[in-house]
């Protein structure tokens, strides 16, 4: 037990070379890059308050397990141990467990489930206990099979985007489907072709996948979140808004919820 805390005891190796910036953090583009793991779940929390007061508390249970993600993924990459890279993958697994659990679209639930929520998230749990075993018993696999997750993920968010007729929300859609696709290009290029990328004395890319990713996944989560809103709770209102500035499209999106005429994000 205690040889799987070792440094190095992971069968995984990025294509970063280890401790070439400090002797005691073995990827250290790769351990500082989850910095956005840890600067935005705390302001998305701030600016889904109302959202998670009025449609869905567990929305914060979202931007906790980035947290986690980017807790995990910093300490794997700092020590490449065993332990590490099974936190940092079984909080992945976790983070798709919630995020389908809450948003996955009741109309495509199966029969059995009858239309019941609560029933589904048990199932999603389920899925994420038997994840757990299986990402202990074959840690080989498991990148592999996290990157499988992503492409349903990714199929059903352009399914939802197409369905809704809001410009911002399609713009939106575009920009987090792309992101994804060069995220997972990165993660490819780190994994396959190191070679040829430490050649010209580049081998981050898998730093860069820890900041696309990011950002894909919590766009994501926003806008699955906004679609919730239509499914769970009819009666309000979604408005995607941005700060700092809401005219401006690149900056931080959030579902704000208005309630007869009131805008609850302008109270806080």
């Amino acid at each position: 037990m205690w040889a799987t805390l070792q440094p190095g005891s992971s069968p995984i190796d990025w294509c970063e070379e280890n401790y070439t910036f400090s002797p005691i953090i073995a990827e250290f583009v790769n351990t500082f890059s989850n910095v956005l793991f840890f600067v935005l779940p705390p302001l998305l929390m701030h600016l889904f308050k109302p959202y998670g007061q009025i449609i869905n508390p567990g929305i914060h249970l979202i931007w906790t397990l980035l947290i986690v993600v980017g807790l995990s993924s910093a300490y794997f990459h700092a020590t490449l141990s065993l332990v590490g890279q099974l936190l940092d993958e079984v909080a992945i697994l976790w983070v798709f467990s919630a995020a389908f659990s809450m948003f996955f679209p009741r109309r495509f639930f199966p029969n059995f489930i009858n239309n019941d929520r609560k029933l589904f998230t048990l199932g999603g749990i389920a899925f994420g206990i038997i994840g757990t075993f299986l990402a202990i018993i074959h840690p080989a696999v498991n990148a592999f099979a996290l990157m499988l997750l992503g492409i349903p993920s990714v199929i059903l968010l352009i399914h939802e985007v197409r369905r809704d007729k809001n410009e911002r929300i399609h713009r939106l859609g575009v920009r987090c489907a792309s992101v994804w696709f060069v995220a997972v290009f990165c993660w490819i290029n780190d994994r396959l072709l190191c070679e040829a990328w430490s050649a010209i004395k580049f081998p981050y890319l898998h730093g860069l996948w820890h900041i696309f990713i990011f950002i894909a996944s919590y766009t994501a989560c926003v806008l699955f979140a906004y679609f919730s809103v239509r499914e769970e709770k009819p009666e309000e209102r979604a408005v995607l808004r941005y700060w700092p500035k809401n005219d401006f499209e690149l900056g931080i999106p959030y579902v704000s919820i208005k309630t007869a005429q009131v805008d609850f994000n302008d109270k806080i």
